[in-house]
């Protein structure tokens, strides 16, 4: 698989990420061992998890499959530390927090250092500069190699990318942004993406299949075992049912038909070929899911076809977003 730079760093990812947001809660261990071999013989290096996911098992899993099945060293391995389960305050990205979170993460992974540390959200109640000295202190005591955000909007994301390039040396730079991003949620090119590509911090696309909507498999009804099937998940993929995004579905198949591949390799090869964009993050069911995903990588969509899925999926953009010799 192709590598990539994480943003404008020397951090080197492959092209796809795996996710591990339902590992040790639907996915078990013996899914997720076969899912990690797959991903790793395909040749990719980024696996995703967070502190949180599956209250923590997420790691506790890819810590006992690391070295047993892959090397470590053969690993990129992201995690993500601020939120918590705490209906008064959802997230602490608090100094004191942040630190014993990442300590908490190492040890469930079973390793001395994460590759890049991600700050889950922003904290309002926190100074941000406090927040920041976190990521700073991780990658200076080598619990961290690269530092990065998630769920950042634009202005918050330029401000903490800014604050930290103003002390080169002193301060990490971010390498990371991890947002939604696919053809039915395209949000993130009004301010976050161009904010990114102008601070040189590389976008990790969560949710790239549209929460598996753009795989067309809801298109005659809601699957049984499917996200919009579970009681849990089915409020996540509902706002992707709608008649706009039929269209788009509609769109993806019939390219897929026409380039003689499947609509989960042409949404993929749209987001992952995004200008700013380091690694979509694709989360699988099972092994076979994520083979399919991982086939994309002999995939590039052909400028008509880009253009005929851009047209269709376009995000209203207005003032003051707009470029302003179009108003």
């Amino acid at each position: 698989m192709e590598q990539r730079h994480l943003g404008r760093t020397g951090l080197r990812v492959s092209r796809i990420g795996l996710g591990t947001l339902t590992w040790g809660r639907d996915t078990d261990e013996h899914d997720a061992a076969e899912q990690l071999k797959v991903f790793w013989e395909a040749g990719g290096t980024l696996v995703d998890t967070a502190d949180v996911y599956g209250g923590g098992e997420a790691e506790h899993l890819l810590g006992r499959l690391v070295d047993g099945l892959v090397p470590r060293r053969d690993l990129v391995i992201a995690t993500k530390a601020g939120s918590v389960a705490d209906p008064y305050r959802r997230v602490d990205a608090s100094r004191g927090h942040l630190l014993a979170a990442l300590d908490a993460s190492l040890s469930r992974l079973g390793t001395d250092y994460v590759d890049l540390w991600q700050l889950h959200a922003f904290d309002p109640q926190t100074p941000l500069e406090e927040t920041l000295q976190a990521l700073d202190l991780a990658v200076s005591s080598g619990r961290a190699r690269y530092a990065g955000v998630s769920g950042f909007c634009g202005w918050q994301l330029a401000k903490a990318a800014t604050w930290q390039l103003a002390a080169p040396g002193a301060r990490t730079r971010l390498a990371a942004t991890q947002m939604e991003y696919s053809l039915l949620q395209r949000g993130v090119e009004r301010e976050v993406l161009p904010a990114a590509l102008d601070l040189g911090v590389g976008l990790l696309p969560s949710s790239p299949l549209g929460r598996g909507v753009l795989t067309g498999k809801y298109r005659t009804g809601t699957p049984a075992g499917s996200r919009g099937g579970s009681e849990l998940l089915a409020p996540f993929v509902e706002p992707y049912l709608d008649d706009a995004a039929s269209r788009i579905v509609d769109a993806v198949s019939t390219a897929a038909d026409g380039l003689a591949t499947t609509p989960v390799q042409v949404a993929l090869a749209w987001v992952r070929d995004r200008p700013g964009v380091a690694a979509p993050i694709v989360g699988a069911r099972n092994a076979q899911q994520l083979t399919e995903a991982l086939s994309v990588e002999t995939l590039s969509l052909p400028d008509e076809i880009c253009q005929a899925l851009d047209d269709v999926s376009a995000p209203v953009h207005r003032y003051p977003d707009q470029d302003w010799s179009t108003l």
